[in-house]
């Protein structure tokens, strides 16, 4: 029964390592495994069974939501394939990037004093929204050639997809800000 915990993440799902996952079929095994794991099910058991229960739950519950989200499955498939992260000490990106991130941050700074905050936060969201799909288009195909520099590519291309994550909830924060004062 504990055998569970000991499972990555791809082959609890009984899914081959790939970046590539049928959102659908993670969806139904998910619930599958859910049905079979839940503590529900050891309420009469012992103590023990019903501890290995939770932490199974919990594990598949983890399992499933780094696998659902891309950036997140991205960074498990590379630590998996012995790329290391430090949070603290990654942050070197390319100078056009960096430029990048500086506009898209003053572009949000702005969008308060437009003639439509509303309207262009909207449309500041969209774009984030497809600088990221372009970033998981990207990652897609670093994965299909895995060679040490694509591998070093994924990783910034995670760590870039993070920053732009943090960046969409500022504006988001903005975009409720601005509701309310409506």
């Amino acid at each position: 029964m504990s055998e569970i915990l000991n499972q990555n993440y791809y082959s609890l799902f009984n899914f081959p390592v790939s970046f590539t996952i049928n959102p659908d079929e993670l969806e139904s095994r998910y619930r599958e495994l859910q049905r079979a794991l839940h503590p529900d099910r050891y309420a009469t058991a012992g103590d023990q069974e019903r501890r290995i229960s939770v932490q199974q739950t919990a594990h598949l519950n983890e399992a499933y939501y780094t696998l659902r989200d891309i950036p997140r499955r991205a960074r498990y498939l590379l630590e998996l394939k012995g790329v290391s992260f430090d949070d603290e000490k990654d942050t070197h990106f390319d100078g056009a990037f960096l430029m990048q991130q500086m506009e898209l941050r003053e572009e949000l700074e702005a969008i308060a004093q437009a003639q439509d905050p509303l309207e262009k936060i909207s449309r500041f969201l969209a774009e984030l929204e497809q600088y990221r799909r372009t970033m998981y288009t990207e990652l897609e195909s670093l994965f299909s050639d895995e060679t040490p520099e694509n591998m070093e590519q994924a990783k910034q291309a995670v760590q870039k997809i993070r920053f732009l994550n943090r960046l969409q909830q500022e504006a988001e924060e903005r975009e409720e800000e601005l509701l309310a004062g409506i």
